[in-house]
C-alpha cells in the first residue's frame, strides 16, 4: 500500500516504474483518498523500486483467490473466514461475465489463519 498524491499521473508514474522494471501488476485498487494497494508478481522488486523513488511503502500480505463466478461465491469464501472470528478488513475483486473464476484480493487481520480457512 501506499498514497499517492492527487494530481494528473502519479497513478501512471507508478505504473510506469513497475512496467519498466518488469513487475507485473495482478490486482489494484486505488481510493479517493490516494491510497493505492496492488498485488504484484515481485513484490520484494516493487517495495524496493518504490522505496528508492521516496513512496512510502507498507507492505502486508493478503489473500489472492480465485473463486467460482457464480451466485454465492464469493458469499462462501466469506462465510469461512467469519466462521473461525477472521475479521475481513478491505476486499476487491474482479470478474469477466461469461468466465469460470472470479480473482478477488481480501485483506484480513491474520492472513495464515485466513488462508488456511479458506483452503488456499
Amino acid at each position: 500500500m501506499l498514497r499517492l498524491p492527487n494530481s494528473p499521473g502519479a497513478l501512471g508514474r507508478v505504473c510506469q516504474l513497475l512496467a519498466d522494471a518488469k513487475v507485473g501488476i495482478q490486482a489494484m485498487s486505488l481510493e479517493p483518498t490516494g491510497i493505492l494497494r496492488l498485488v504484484v508478481d515481485n513484490p520484494l522488486s516493487a517495495a524496493g523500486l518504490l522505496t528508492e523513488m521516496k513512496y512510502a511503502v507498507d507492505q502486508r500480505d493478503v489473500l489472492f483467490i480465485q473463486l467460482p463466478n457464480d451466485a454465492g461465491g464469493l458469499y462462501k469464501a466469506t462465510r469461512l473466514l467469519s466462521n473461525v472470528g477472521i475479521n475481513v478488513e478491505y476486499a476487491y475483486g474482479s470478474s469477466d461475465e461469461g468466465q469460470a473464476m472470479a480473482a478477488v484480493v481480501i485483506g484480513v487481520d491474520d492472513v495464515q489463519r485466513a488462508s488456511m480457512a479458506a483452503g488456499v
